[in-house]
């Protein structure tokens, strides 16, 4: 077996993450194969399967593994909050998918193009309840608290970004609460259940909550970003998906804010009515450009990005302690 010392110098961030919690990592993974088994209905599995086996980082529940160790926690139930987070997570990529009528998810076809809107609904909502069996078993009423109000966030979230997509007046706070809703409060919460459930003292839980938000915000702008130039087999989607689908991130929220009468024009026609030519990205790509907010989107998240490290000051030094502030710079890799 290769010594410890030497996992930073052969492993990225998020490869030394997984090896540090791994045999935690084997345990959660078990658990969510066999909690996503349905009895009576087998097309529950076949959809979760699709989503869950594609090849997803699992992030979010290696957060709560790496937190719950941090904080100095011995037992196993932090194996079922990290099985809980993955099943939010996947069961809001199931409800997203049929919301934005994505063609992708993880570089293969989204399961309601496979099967149907209403399975993918369905096997969403038999995931929320799955995920609440499972953290119930935990009898910690702190962190069911913290993992129930996520879940209530993420929906605020997304119900906020329905009625701000395709108002060329949401500004960057508008932006910005939607991401904290959708994303950050998924990552905040991994975090934060895992020093609960080792009783931490309440300032390094709320270090944990902190990171998490800031991390979560980072890893969504990072992506917003990408969909303007990263690589189709690495998003996992098309380039171009968001503009397609009329999406204001902020990439484009920050070029209406400096649009002159004709850019703002191209804007309301291509994002506001959805008027869209094939050549349309490009002109987008191009106004983005003039206006620098590709580069002013980039700097937001490395930003961010360094929140994350700054809130995790209060903690204990450790081996995980230093890999977390790294996986930071990790999140941002893509657009440095």
């Amino acid at each position: 077996m290769q010594p410890r010392a030497d996992l930073r110098v052969t492993m990225g961030p998020f490869e030394h993450l997984q090896a540090l919690v791994a045999e935690d990592m084997e345990a959660v993974n078990a658990l969510i194969r066999t909690r996503m088994a349905s009895k009576h209905a087998p097309r529950i599995p076949e959809v979760t399967a699709h989503l869950v086996e594609a090849g997803g980082k699992r992030l979010r529940p290696l957060l709560t593994l790496a937190a719950a160790r941090l904080c100095g926690y011995q037992g196993t139930h932090h194996q079922l909050l990290a099985a809980t987070v993955e099943f939010i997570h996947t069961a809001t990529l199931l409800h997203d998918d049929v919301v934005d009528e994505s063609d992708q998810r993880r570089g293969r076809p989204a399961a309601n193009l496979l099967w149907d809107n209403k399975s993918s609904v369905l096997v969403g909502d038999y995931l929320f309840s799955r995920s609440f069996q499972l953290m119930v078993e935990t009898g910690n009423m702190q962190a069911l608290e913290i993992l129930a109000n996520a879940a209530a966030v993420i929906a605020e979230g997304e119900v906020l970004q329905l009625s701000a997509a395709q108002d060329l007046s949401t500004t960057e706070a508008v932006y910005l609460q939607v991401v904290r809703g959708k994303t950050a409060a998924l990552f905040a919460a991994a975090c934060e259940v895992g020093a609960v459930i080792a009783e931490a003292p309440e300032a390094h839980a709320k270090a944990l909550f902190a990171y998490g938000d800031a991390l979560g915000i980072a890893f969504q702008i990072v992506d917003d970003l990408l969909d303007f130039g990263g690589a189709s087999a690495t998003l996992g989607k098309n380039i171009g998906d968001d503009f397609r689908e009329r999406k204001l991130t902020l990439p484009i929220i920050l070029a209406v804010a400096k649009a002159d009468a004709g850019e703002r024009a191209f804007w309301q026609r291509t994002i506001e009515k959805g008027e869209q030519a094939e050549s349309d990205l490009a002109h987008a790509l191009a106004l983005m450009e003039r206006h620098g907010t590709l580069e002013a989107t980039r700097q937001k998240a490395l930003y961010w990005a360094n929140e994350a490290r700054k809130a995790l000051g209060p903690l204990p030094e450790s081996e995980l302690k230093t890999v977390l502030a790294e996986l930071a710079d990790f999140v941002v890799s893509r657009v440095v």
